[in-house]
């Protein structure tokens, strides 16, 4: 731990030592986290690295934009970051300057829980843990492209990149791999796909016999999720230097997808595991008082939005008593045992994500008692618009699948036989903010270098939208 100029030598001690019974307390009781190294930073190192994701990773506006938001957040007294935890191994945890004795006592158990949930849940399986390293040269390179090609060509470059960015499949690995077909030149799908192509002289009717006979080859071979790589694979204009930094920027959004896609697991897992351990600790009455406050803070449910820390909280308290106490319909069709509960919850921290964590957990009861609903505008008021719990749960469970990022495929890269770019939108009832989608398609056109199309659907009706390099159009279909 890095010594911090607003504790002395003995309060620092204090917390080491504090840090290490926590430590084997968390062991205790069943948690395996990474070994976690422990630095106290100021605010404005706090707020740096919870704006840019991973320290020393390459500078975009988009990242001081966020830094200032966050940064102003906690000046005004709005809001606070009391740790920032990063997936690696070893686990690096940041202790905010100026968090009380008992504050640092329940982030360092809070830590120690999430390392566990790194360590051991399955979408972090191939998770690069050396990415702090790895940023580091990413952001090396980037700089020396800035000094070659110049920082406003990069930033540019950078601005289309980042507008898609959360358009990557972290299970690419599972499937064939896309293929071109490549033109004589070298470069760009070909037009000659059959040795009867340069027979010009056969009259329409042979044509399209022939054609019948040779069907075009499907590219790619099965719709495409993962748009960055596509891009970056096939896009026949693009620059060594900007199909790198394609690359870099998937690399690293492959990083956070597994953080994204289990937020609710992850901070319910914590916020269990901190409240565990923190009883476990021989604590005073005031600093137990202090200690129930904060936490009291931490799980308060939020108007409008989901708390993480607090719905996932409630979902494993949930777990544990239901395989603890099964009912009888539950031992008889279920075969549960009771005195399960713990190992139910760490099955579930091992195997699920946010989809199924609140698919298959997040029942009627707890729905009642979370006061979970679902609500839309009208005028200037809020109302209540279903109280069902399953399209409650579903709607919650849509709104996390594909980590709240519409589901956008590659169709066709070859539409038209002409390179155009053919998305298509995977609607399930939420229709894309077609202004937005339209700033988008132009960021695509610019690194596919050809027309782009995507399909949608609005008001019902399946619609085209195609952006040419000059104009937006739109065709119901």
């Amino acid at each position: 731990m890095n010594d911090s100029p607003l504790m002395t030598p003995k309060e620092m001690t204090d917390l080491e030592e504090t840090i290490e019974r926590i430590w084997h307390i968390a062991h205790r009781l069943g948690l395996d986290p990474f070994p976690t190294h422990f630095e106290i930073v100021p605010a404005a190192i706090m707020y740096e690295f919870g704006a840019y994701g991973i320290p020393g990773r390459f500078s975009h506006w988009t990242h001081g934009k966020a830094y200032q938001r966050m940064k102003m957040m906690y000046d005004y007294g709005l809001s606070k970051i009391y740790e920032l935890v990063i997936n690696t191994d070893p686990c690096y945890a940041f202790l905010l300057e100026g968090n009380s004795k008992i504050q640092n006592k329940l982030v360092a158990a809070h830590v120690l829980a999430h390392s566990d949930f790194f360590k051991h849940n399955v979408h972090f399986r191939h998770t690069n843990r050396q990415m702090v390293e790895g940023a580091s040269v990413n952001a090396e390179r980037l700089r020396n492209y800035e000094f070659h090609h110049g920082r406003l060509e990069v930033e540019k470059f950078l601005d289309r990149v980042l507008c898609i960015e959360e358009h990557v499949d972290p299970n690419l690995s599972l499937r064939p791999k896309a293929s071109l077909v490549v033109g004589e030149d070298g470069e760009g799908p070909s037009a000659r796909e059959t040795p009867y192509d340069d027979l010009f002289h056969l009259d329409p009717i042979e044509q399209a016999e022939v054609q019948e006979e040779h069907p075009r080859r499907r590219f790619p071979a099965e719709p495409e999720k993962d748009i960055l790589l596509f891009i970056a694979e096939h896009a026949a204009d693009l620059e060594n230097w900007q199909r790198d930094i394609i690359y870099i920027v998937r690399n690293e959004q492959l990083y956070f997808v597994p953080q994204m896609i289990t937020k609710i697991m992850n901070e319910g897992w914590a916020s269990y595991w901190h409240r565990e351990i923190m009883r476990e600790l021989d604590l005073s009455t005031d600093e137990y008082i202090q200690f129930s406050n904060l936490n009291a803070s931490v799980l308060a449910p939020t108007p409008r939005q989901v708390n993480p820390y607090y719905v996932g909280v409630k979902i494993f308290e949930s777990i544990k008593n239901r395989w603890d106490n099964p009912t009888e319909e539950e031992r008889r069709d279920f075969e549960r045992k009771g005195g399960e509960g713990l190992a139910k919850m760490f099955e579930v921290r091992e195997l699920d994500s946010d989809v199924s964590f609140l698919r298959n957990y997040l029942t009627k009861e707890l729905i009642d008692e979370l006061d979970l609903y679902v609500y839309k505008r009208e005028g200037d008021q809020w109302v209540v618009a279903e109280k069902d719990w399953t399209k409650i749960r579903d709607n919650l469970v849509a709104s996390m699948t594909n980590f709240g990022v519409p589901y956008i495929v590659v169709e066709d890269g070859d539409y038209g036989r002409n390179r155009e770019m053919y998305l298509r939108h995977s609607f399930e009832g939420q229709e894309l903010d077609i202004k937005y989608a339209e700033r988008t398609m132009q960021a695509i056109f610019d690194l596919w270098g050809r027309p782009v199309h995507l399909e949608t659907v609005l008001d019902d009706r399946r619609l085209l939208l195609t952006y040419d390099g000059q104009k937006h159009v739109q065709t119901y279909l």
